[in-house]
């Protein structure tokens, strides 16, 4: 069967996406939502420092959320193509508005509000792989999808700086308690945004619904990964960047090492400005052919500047290293339309939400594991153990990462 896009992936730009109503809605979500969560996380983190003292567990609710990710791709996937869209988005946004004030009553021992936290934890998946669901379906061709996703990587980027520069200033002024009620107010507009901007859409599958989420989750994942195209392109995304972001773990310690602590934020700023940069040129200027084609070569870009802290450059030297390490993180763009291509349209919700899963427990699980291995030896060795692997497997995995064109077809 062939289909014809509705838009040329060449002449796709900001103005084609952004014409799109409700892409304008989900790029304001997701304004809102990662602004209030880095708000949230950081106001969290310095409460329970402030009650307890303890670095560990400051940490963990920093990072709470995240853990649960490994749970809810294992056992509750399933419900994001099961349950309508907007529906599963409000619902996930008032929840999270609702977990937000009851933490910033400040009423919960720390271990409720650890617990508070992996339980809200479990449903951002959801949230997460429907919205990107939604994202391949409203945009226009396969450059729109592409060039949409750029543009959500680059907001992210900036929300993320934005929002811990924001609640900085307000845990200075008012605590961190009084600060929580900001993510409060942005979950809540953000399920009110999407409750009136979003059109009401049918679940993308019925289902068997003797089959309980956790099956189905099992069973529509293992279809998902025996697929050589899926799983290939799967593991080209988690494997090469979760290395990659590894070696970004261990900055703090790098920036110790050489006599700078206080200087680590600019590394840890250049990354983040190097992802917007490489986002922003891969996605809007280089075109699609092209852009296919050159994924391996940005892959190993991802890695390769990391190989250098071995040698312990200076601050300066680490932020252009940083900068274009990330910018290298572009190649997601090369391969991220096949993905949407190989996957079954009424199991996108799930596999994006498999692709998310992995993702944030593969990166978490390399960040640990560089912080084991900076026990150790040197944070500047390890860095570049955890980039030359980036590049290694990249390597291992450049069937996935280099275009190559379909074969023809002879007819008899």
């Amino acid at each position: 069967m062939t289909t014809t896009p509705t838009t040329s992936p060449a002449t796709v730009a900001y103005r084609d996406i952004f014409a799109v109503r409700e892409f304008r809605v989900l790029f304001a979500l997701r304004v809102i939502l990662v602004g209030g969560d880095m708000v949230r996380m950081l106001a969290l983190s310095v409460l329970v420092y402030q009650r307890t003292g303890s670095s560990l567990l400051a940490a963990l609710a920093y990072t709470a959320e995240m853990f649960p990710y490994v749970i809810s791709g294992a056992l509750l996937l399933s419900h994001t193509d099961r349950l309508p869209p907007r529906r599963l988005l409000v619902g996930v946004y008032l929840v999270q508005s609702a977990t937000s004030a009851v933490l910033a009553l400040d009423v919960l021992p720390v271990g409720g509000t650890l617990c508070v936290m992996f339980a809200l934890g479990l449903l951002m998946p959801l949230a997460s792989a429907s919205t990107w669901a939604m994202l391949s379906e409203i945009l226009p061709g396969e450059g729109g999808y592409v060039l949409g996703r750029s543009v959500f990587t680059m907001t992210a980027g900036g929300a993320q700086i934005a929002g811990q520069a924001f609640g900085g200033l307000m845990i200075a002024a008012v605590g961190p308690s009084s600060t929580l009620w900001i993510s409060t107010g942005t979950a809540g507009c953000a399920a009110v945004f999407a409750r009136i901007g979003l059109a009401a859409r049918p679940p993308r599958v019925e289902g068997d619904r003797e089959d309980g989420a956790a099956r189905e989750t099992w069973r529509v994942n293992r279809a998902l990964l025996r697929d050589p195209v899926i799983r290939g392109t799967l593991l080209a995304m988690w494997l090469p960047t979760a290395l990659a972001t590894g070696a970004e773990g261990v900055v703090i310690p790098y920036a110790a090492s050489i006599g700078k602590p206080e200087q680590a934020g600019f590394v840890l700023a250049a990354i983040a400005a190097g992802m917007l940069l490489g986002s922003f040129v891969v996605g809007r200027f280089v075109p699609l052919a092209l852009r296919e084609r050159i994924g391996l070569l940005l892959a190993v870009l991802n890695g390769a500047p990391l190989v250098l802290f071995a040698l312990e450059p200076g601050i300066a030297i680490a932020c252009v290293l940083g900068l274009a390490g990330a910018a290298g993180l572009s190649y997601e763009l090369s391969i991220q339309q096949r993905f949407v291509d190989a996957v079954p349209e009424e199991r996108r919700g799930q596999a994006f939400g498999l692709l998310t899963t992995g993702t944030m427990t593969l990166q978490s699980g390399a960040m640990a594991g560089a912080g084991a291995v900076a026990e150790g030896l040197s944070p500047g060795l390890t860095m570049a153990i955890f980039g030359g692997a980036s590049v290694c497997v990249a390597l291992s995995l450049a069937r996935h990462l280099r275009w190559s064109p379909p074969a023809a077809v002879v007819a008899d």
